[in-house]
């Protein structure tokens, strides 16, 4: 009986690899956004105690309009090169995809109503959101992932319904899982409040220019990351349309939403291991550990 091990609230800012100097990242940089990159130490280090199989991570940055997709191909490798910051990301990939897993979470999102496909490409370029996330997890990149798409419901449709697809995409995370051999780690690859500055410093890494962009934006992170830390999950996601809207959040991709759903809404604490800007953006390192719940 497999069993989800660890969930993670994971964002994906491309800045923090490229302050740690990969040698998969073509730029290099002096320091920069430490509170950010000591809290994912902590998570790698707390990932370091718990065995598991794979990673699963729910992307903002891997966008499709009709359905859910996953990764269905055993190998990836390419180079990642970020839109945005072109100067900071340019990063060699390698990775594997445990493709059984990612039919058995197909399946199951299929079977309970949801449209779905199988991302088939060789070819197919893996989002950067998805690359950081699992990089700053697990910089060996010893595990295998699964990928999922994050379906814009929110764009065409509204943040509730949202809500509702994202709900029963976790409890179908939950079940396969469950009918599978594995132990898994969740990652959702979102940042909290998301309203970024409109230009870069002559230094990117100049950490005197790093801010929240306004304090209108960090009382909403200060909200939310309370009620993670206390376990009311289910007035998170109650909240989740008006924090979407009002902190300008990465949420209304659904991941934050994905995670706390397959996690059967978490009652007890999370683990918070880092909070910092980056660009102006909310960022929380934190995570949930079901066993030790139990």
């Amino acid at each position: 009986m497999g069993q989800i091990v660890f969930g993670a609230l994971a964002p994906h800012p491309p800045h923090l690899v490229y302050a740690a100097n990969p040698p998969q990242n073509e730029p290099t940089a002096e320091c920069g956004w430490e509170t950010l990159r000591w809290g994912y130490e902590r998570l790698a280090d707390r990932l370091s105690t718990i065995e598991y199989d794979t990673i699963v991570v729910l992307s903002p940055h891997w966008q499709t309009y009709v359905g859910t997709h996953f990764l269905g191909v055993e190998r990836f490798h390419s180079l990642s090169v970020d839109p945005i910051f072109p100067n900071l990301f340019r990063y060699r990939y390698d990775l594997t995809v445990d493709v059984p897993l990612a039919e058995q979470l197909c399946a199951a999102a299929s079977e309970a109503g949801l449209v779905t496909k199988m991302m088939r490409n060789p070819d197919f370029r893996v989002d950067y959101g998805t690359i950081v996330s699992c990089h700053l997890t697990n910089p060996t990149w010893d595990k295998p992932i699964v990928s999922i798409s994050s379906q814009r419901s929110a764009a065409f449709y509204s943040v509730e319904v949202m809500q509702e697809q994202m709900l029963a995409l976790g409890r179908a995370t939950a079940r396969a899982i469950e009918a599978s051999d594995r132990r898994v780690v969740l990652l959702a690859s979102e940042s909290l409040s998301h309203r970024h500055f409109v230009s870069e410093a002559d230094i990117p890494e100049d950490m005197s220019r790093e801010h929240i962009t306004n304090h209108h934006q960090y009382l909403w992170d200060m909200k939310l990351i309370e009620m993670l830390r206390t376990g009311r999950t289910r007035e998170v996601v109650d909240l989740m349309p008006e924090f979407t809207e009002q902190a300008v959040s990465e949420s209304d991709s659904g991941a934050l939403t994905w995670l706390i759903s397959a996690l059967s809404f978490p009652r007890y604490t999370a683990e918070l291991y880092g909070y910092g800007t980056v660009i102006g953006t909310g960022n929380a390192v934190m995570g949930w550990v079901p066993r030790e719940a139990r």
